[in-house]
């Protein structure tokens, strides 16, 4: 090729040609340095064919300057990429930066070095010194890193590598990973876990399109049947991937995955250290990475012999980015497989209705395990109606509940209290003027941590101290906290059973491989009594002395007019009872409510799932929404609410009048205020007949907006605030 197209990473800029030197070896897919102005800019040379660009004279073309020394992105990735960006109306160049994950792995290999501490002993310390030696014990990374980590500058760090107490380490860049072995613990499976694990293992070997929905109840043994089909992808020297929602699930997944095959596999997430990400990226690229477990993000990576893709806990709504590129992993897993043409498994215990639907369709192939492996049986679920059987004044947990709970602890077994709000208390007040303690930057009130002593928000991460006054009328000693949090829950646990031992899980106390181990290890060897968490705990979890669970607001999740929310508090509630009697002792759940005749309510009491999703899909058919229709937002945002304003009325007056479509809008977010811009929001709810993306695209491009002012689109929206 003496010309080429190459896809820059500025999404202004798009497209643009190249010559290629003489002597310069290039392929479609390649990653290259090119000339722009007096800068260079990174890019990938694409099929001409494919995308369009300016038509320049060949006279007037600027050389490459160089070929980056990692081998080419591979057609199907580049199809992906383009399919993408289609679908999710965004740019080719944004969705493409997600598959190069480490800008300093495209320069090859090498060594670099890293800081851990020496363990001397100094003679005197300052603060910050300090604080770093107990932040930084068994921690080993860039200067940079280790700073971050200890909260203190990396001037601090320096002083201690002068002093003795940091020590550095060189790091060889590209050492290879140890080798997964499928024969190293092979299980034993039930009958109902072989025949799935055979139906997936002959998918393997087929290498075709193969789109599996693996349904089984919590505690059947999902994860020992996928194995199987990794297993078989190593032993045909191909990839696998699995994709994990949260990083707070990552811990107890390595443990299970080192058990069966003898090492862990590969990491790929946002917390992983430069050099740990530098290495897993190249050792992708070579094919050398044969398990990667990884968030969404893994899913772009450019993997050089992919055999088998698993979304655990498909159903997960962190699974949807709602910044950035606003994509699905879930449903772009499916079209990596189809891309690849290898099998896709999406495994839950409750599936998302989009995903039952297409399996009713057939479209995907689903596979039941329907009982607990080694004969565990599911918990008895009860409702405890909470107008009937009220708290103490100043409490949240009923009677019956507490009563439970103290049987638990007399017989030595653990209890679980779910409630999905961090903090101590969501909202906090004056009680002398009426004064509500707000985020500045967002329309969202500050919610109370006792721990950390602080008033955050929860959506722009603004934080201050909680005051001694009322900073609007000056009075002392006034304010009040209003509603539970979990800490005010682990609170109202600990006076009522002071001698329970109590863990409190969630984003705030997990937020390391290390805090989920520690807490899988006391709960394992019982050295916790009743655990208080959030969402991080509805799931991954086995605790075999696990035998309470106490929902604490089942109707919290209803709240806000989500056209999801029962799903989604069916399934958030189905998962954390499911962590009760995974072992030989039965479990019980009892759900506090408010409102008992809410058909997700009592569906969960009847065990009756298919009954649920049966109301909720003819719910959806009557108000044409997913699966049956499609839904799009068009979010509009300035700092200048007037600017924001104008420009959502622009758009809004100038929508298609399309028969398979109806526009509402414009109107102020839920949310109109985040990260201190103003948010105005258009919905769109289209027939499947309707060419939505076109239709997007048509009506806004030849729209123009202030500099200030951002549209985005957001295809199959998950968050309505």
């Amino acid at each position: 090729m003496k010309r080429v197209r190459i896809l820059v990473f500025n999404a202004a800029l798009g497209v643009l040609d190249y010559r290629v030197p003489e002597g310069m070896a290039i392929e479609f897919g390649s990653v290259v340095i090119a000339p722009l102005g007096p800068r260079q800019v990174l890019g990938i040379v694409w099929e001409p064919d494919r995308l369009s660009a300016q038509d320049v004279p060949e006279s007037k073309l600027r050389p490459l300057l160089e070929v980056l020394p990692v081998p080419p992105l591979p057609e199907r990735l580049r199809r992906l990429i383009e399919w993408t960006a289609d679908y999710y109306c965004t740019s080719l160049s944004s969705v493409a930066r997600m598959a190069l994950g480490s800008m300093a792995a495209l320069r090859g290999g090498g060594t670099t070095t890293e800081y851990r501490l020496t363990g001397q002993e100094p003679a005197r310390l300052t603060p910050q010194r300090a604080a770093a030696l107990d932040a930084l014990q068994g921690e080993q990374a860039s200067i940079k890193e280790l700073a971050d980590r200890a909260s203190v500058s990396e001037g601090v760090l320096r002083g201690m590598v002068g002093a003795g107490l940091l020590e550095p380490v060189v790091v060889d860049l590209d050492r290879r990973y140890p080798p997964a072995r499928p024969e190293h613990a092979e299980p034993t499976l039930s009958e109902g876990q072989q025949a799935a694990a055979d139906i997936f293992v002959e998918a393997v070997n087929d290498r075709k399109f193969a789109p599996f929905l693996l349904d089984g109840v919590t505690g059947s043994g999902k994860t020992e049947t996928y194995f199987e089909a990794v297993a078989e992808a190593l032993r045909l020297g191909r990839q696998v991937l699995v994709l994990l929602p949260e990083i707070a699930l990552t811990e107890n997944f390595l443990r299970r995955f080192e058990h069966r095959f003898g090492v862990p596999p590969i990491l790929w997430h946002s917390s992983l250290k430069s050099s740990e990400r530098r290495r897993a990226w190249r050792a992708i690229v070579a094919g050398e990475a044969q398990v990667v477990v990884g968030a969404r993000s893994a899913l772009f990576l450019p993997y050089a012999e992919l055999g088998l893709i698993v979304v655990d806990e498909a159903h997960e709504v962190s699974f949807k980015q709602d910044d950035g590129v606003r994509y699905n992993a879930r449903d772009v897993a499916v079209m990596r497989a189809k891309f690849e043409a290898i099998p896709v498994v999406l495994a839950s215990a409750t599936p998302a209705l989009e995903s039952m639907q297409l399996a009713e369709a057939g479209v995907y192939r689903k596979i039941d395990l329907p009982a607990r492996f080694g004969g565990a049986q599911l918990p008895d679920i009860q409702i405890l109606d909470l107008r009937q059987e009220p708290p103490e004044r100043g409490k949240w947990l009923a009677p019956r509940l507490v009563e439970e709970m103290k049987a638990r602890l007399a017989r030595g077994e653990q209890s679980l209290l779910f409630l999905n709000r961090r903090g101590y208390a969501p909202l906090t007040l004056c009680r002398q003027c009426g004064y509500r303690f707000q985020c500045p930057h967002c329309t969202a009130w500050l919610v109370e941590h006792r721990f950390s002593q602080r008033l955050a928000c929860h959506h722009c991460g603004h934080e201050v101290p909680v005051p001694d006054a009322c900073p609007e009328c000056g009075t002392g000693d006034c304010l009040v906290a209003c509603g539970p949090g979990v800490e005010r829950i682990a609170d109202e646990v600990a006076e009522v059973l002071p001698e329970a031992r109590v863990a409190l899980v969630t984003s705030d106390t997990m937020n390391t491989a290390e805090a989920v181990g520690e807490f899988v290890a006391k709960a394992e060897g019982k050295a916790i009594d009743v655990i208080v968490g959030t969402q991080l705990v509805t799931k991954g979890y086995h605790f075999p002395d696990l035998t309470l669970v106490g929902v604490v607001d089942a109707d919290l999740g209803l709240e806000g007019g989500d056209l999801r929310a029962a799903e989604r508090t069916y399934q958030q509630v189905a998962q954390v009872a499911g962590r009760a009697g995974r072992g030989e002792k039965p479990g019980e759940v009892l759900i506090q409510t408010r409102h008992p005749e809410a058909s997700v309510i009592s569906a969960l009491a009847a065990g009756d799932r298919d009954a649920f999703y049966a109301a909720e899909i003819e719910a959806r058919r009557d108000a044409n929404a997913p699966p049956f229709g499609r839904w799009a937002a068009i979010i509009v945002s300035s700092e200048d609410q007037s600017e924001a304003k104008a420009a959502a009325r622009a758009i809004g007056g100038t929508a298609p009048n399309h028969p398979d479509m109806l526009v509402l809008g414009p109107a102020p977010a839920p949310l109109s205020l985040l990260r201190g811009r103003h948010r105005f929001r258009l919905l769109i709810n289209a027939r499947r007949s309707a060419e939505l993306q076109k239709t997007l695209r048509d009506w806004l491009e030849p729209l123009q907006f202030p500099r200030g002012v951002r549209v985005n689109i957001d295809i199959d929206p998950y968050s309505f605030v």
